[in-house]
């Protein structure tokens, strides 16, 4: 029996769930109106202001939840991009986010955004709102599997920053940016273990430490002032120097949103926090761990480059995406909770 929709006024939103890691992304696919702007960024600015409704309809209860993440298709003003994307949370709109890209990268082979797939791997150029980042994406006899992408210049802004937070005293933080900049902290300084810890406590040790980092340090981008804003806070485990084994990290991003995944931009910036400090050297591979779900990306500095007045690198960051399903939404006019809500 063929699945149908029940009678509905009012569009219809169409979306493919998929998730990288244990971390989801909602790729729209159809129901939003026209995006307006003659920049990816330029439509970030506008979907914020003017089609925000949408956003809490897919990421929100009833439709989504507090952790829901999703990825809005768009077109680029760059001849080089296959797409544009925009990121969004429960929060707003992300200027960067691996899993996503990860995600993207076999969605856009498997959907026939790019032309022609070659094997073993076909590169899918996607414009996110950091700038463009190259993913290329394993195929063979019709086939996607593992993704790997080359990040945005990715830098240490600054590094052993002592900010004052809020019920834990004065905590010395590191900050780098991988398509968004992250305060990285050890998550003993709270004497938790990102691996076992309760999420809460995690949650509540990183968020105050990503208030703190807001109102005491003033972030810059080369170039562009959209990007100059901290994401959130990266509690690790301590273990940067170079290593085969697994380094484990818990990400909490936006409106206090866990990442499942190790966390793709996270990855990015500690490697270019840990390539700063002299701990790792180019292309040595690193694995990285989710403390929430187990599951890994590899990382590694493949290039030296600068962004602006900083020394910074091009970070490869790998990894595996599933589908999940698709789904067709729709609003009932008379349905009060239509809009969308979040338990806190």
């Amino acid at each position: 029996m063929e699945m149908q929709l029940p009678p509905h006024e009012g569009a219809e939103l169409s979306v493919v769930d998929m998730h990288t890691g244990g971390e989801p992304l909602r790729v729209i696919l159809s129901g939003y109106p026209e995006v307006k702007g003659d920049s990816v960024l330029s439509k970030r600015r506008y979907v914020r202001e003017h089609l925000d409704h949408l956003r809490r309809v897919l990421m929100f209860e009833p439709r989504g939840h507090y952790d829901m993440y999703g990825a809005l298709i768009v077109d680029s003003e760059l001849p080089k991009a296959d797409l544009g994307v925009l990121f969004m949370h429960n929060e707003g709109y992300s200027t960067m986010c691996g899993h996503a890209v990860i995600a993207l990268g076999r969605f856009a082979v498997d959907y026939k955004l790019v032309k022609e797939p070659q094997s073993p791997e076909t590169q899918v150029n996607i414009h996110c709102p950091c700038g463009l980042v190259k993913a290329f994406v394993e195929y063979c006899d019709g086939k996607t599997g593992g993704v790997r992408f080359l990040s945005v210049p990715a830098f240490a802004f600054a590094t052993d920053v002592t900010v004052t937070v809020e019920g834990f005293g004065d905590v010395v933080v590191d900050i780098s940016y991988g398509g968004a900049f992250y305060a990285f902290v050890n998550a003993q300084r709270f004497g938790l273990d990102v691996t076992k810890s309760r999420t809460r406590d995690l949650v509540d040790a990183a968020t105050a430490v990503t208030n703190a980092v807001k109102s005491q340090v003033k972030l810059h981008h080369p170039t562009s002032d959209d990007l100059a804003f901290l994401y959130g806070t990266i509690l690790t485990d301590g273990k940067d120097n170079y290593s085969s084994d697994a380094t484990a990290n818990v990400c909490v991003f936006a409106e206090a949103q866990v990442d499942r995944s190790p966390t793709g931009s996270g990855v990015t910036a500690r490697v270019a926090l840990q390539y700063h400090k002299g701990l790792i050297q180019l292309n040595q591979t690193r694995m990285f761990q989710s403390g929430a779900t187990g599951s890994q990306f590899t990382g590694k500095a493949v290039e030296e480059t600068k962004c602006g007045d900083f020394k910074a690198v091009v970070v490869e960051v790998a990894g595996r995406a599933f589908y999940t399903g698709v789904s067709r939404f729709v609003q009932e006019p008379e349905d009060e909770l239509t809009h969308g809500f979040l338990l806190k």
